[in-house]
C-alpha cells in the first residue's frame, strides 16, 4: 500500500502546486467526505509555532483542521512529547508536518496510529539509532550556518550571518524579526539517539529548499530519497514555511488528499 502511495506522490504535489499558483483565489475547500482533515505543524530548532502562520491561514482556508506544536527545544524527548500531546487532541487522522530539526520530531512521534501521513520541510530523518547531528557526518551544513554554544549549552544562530544562513529569502525588517525572536535549543538534543522510525511504516513527502543554506539540499534530498518519500522542490531559503507558505500548503494539501485516497481503498 505505502508504495502505491508513494507512486503518486510527486504528481499529487505537482498538480496541486500547478493550481494553487496559477489562481489568485485559494485552492477550493477539502471534500465534505475527505477523510484526512487535520494537519499538525511542528517547527524546528531556533524558532516557534508562529512562523507557520502562513501555512496555517492556507490550509484552514481549504477547510483543514491545523493545530501548530511549541516545542521547548530543552530536550527531544521533551519536544516528542509535546508533538504527542497535540497529537492526542485530534479527532481523526492527520498529517504530521515538521520543519528541520522538527523532522526527527515527527520520526519518533508519527508512530501514533492516528498520523495518515508525513512531510518533512527542509527537514532531516534520522532512522532507528541515529541522531539529528549524525545526518551532517557526511554532508556538513553549509558555513554561512554558525551556531553558539552557551556555557549553559544552549545555542543561537549567529546574529551577524542569521539572514545569510537561515532566512536569505526574507526582507530584512523579517529576518532581523527572526533572529531577535529566535528561541535557543538545548544542543545536547543532536545527540540523541531515535527509538522509532515512522517514515518506515507511513507515507512520506518532502519538500526541499534548493537555497537552503542552513540545511545544504543535497542533504535534504538524500535523506528525502533514503526514506521513500515524494519530493517537490521550491526555490527558497530554510525558512520556506515562511516566505513560500502557499508552495507548502500545497504539498501538505497533496498529502492529506492521497493520504485519504488509500485510506478509501
Amino acid at each position: 500500500m505505502i508504495s502505491l502511495i508513494r507512486s503518486t506522490i510527486v504528481a499529487a504535489a505537482v498538480v496541486a502546486a500547478v493550481a494553487g499558483h496559477a489562481q489568485a483565489e485559494p485552492i477550493a475547500r477539502i471534500p465534505d467526505n475527505q477523510a484526512v482533515r487535520n494537519v499538525v505543524l511542528v517547527h524546528g530548532a531556533f524558532a516557534d509555532g508562529a512562523g507557520w502562520r502562513g501555512v496555517y491561514d492556507e490550509l484552514t482556508a481549504r477547510g483543514y483542521r491545523v493545530t501548530i506544536v511549541q516545542n521547548p527545544l530543552t530536550s527531544f524527548e521533551d519536544d516528542v512529547n509535546a508533538t504527542r500531546r497535540i497529537l492526542a487532541r485530534q479527532d481523526g487522522p492527520s498529517i504530521l508536518v515538521g520543519h528541520s530539526y522538527g523532522g526527527a520530531v515527527i520520526t519518533e512521534a508519527g508512530i501514533d496510529p492516528i498520523v495518515a501521513g508525513l512531510v518533512y520541510v527542509s527537514a532531516l530523518a534520522p532512522d532507528v539509532g541515529e541522531s539529528t547531528g549524525d545526518q551532517f557526518a557526511d554532508i556538513p551544513a553549509p558555513a554561512e550556518f554558525v551556531i553558539e554554544t552557551g556555557p549553559d549549552g544552549f545555542g543561537f544562530v549567529n546574529m551577524d550571518l542569521f539572514k545569510a544562513g537561515f532566512a536569505g529569502d526574507t526582507a530584512d525588517a523579517d529576518a532581523a524579526f527572526l533572529r531577535d525572536s529566535q528561541v535557543p535549543i538545548n544542543m545536547a538534543i543532536f545527540g540523541t539517539r531515535l527509538t522509532q522510525a515512522a517514515w518506515r511504516t507511513k507515507p512520506s513527502w518532502a519538500v526541499v529548499a534548493t537555497q537552503d543554506r542552513a540545511i545544504d539540499p543535497r542533504l535534504l534530498r538524500q535523506q528525502a530519497e533514503r526514506i521513500g518519500a515524494g519530493i517537490t522542490e521550491i526555490e527558497a531559503s530554510h525558512v520556506l514555511f515562511f516566505t513560500q507558505p502557499r508552495a507548502v500548503a500545497d504539498v501538505i494539501d497533496a498529502a492529506a488528499r492521497t493520504a485519504s485516497l488509500a485510506a478509501a481503498r
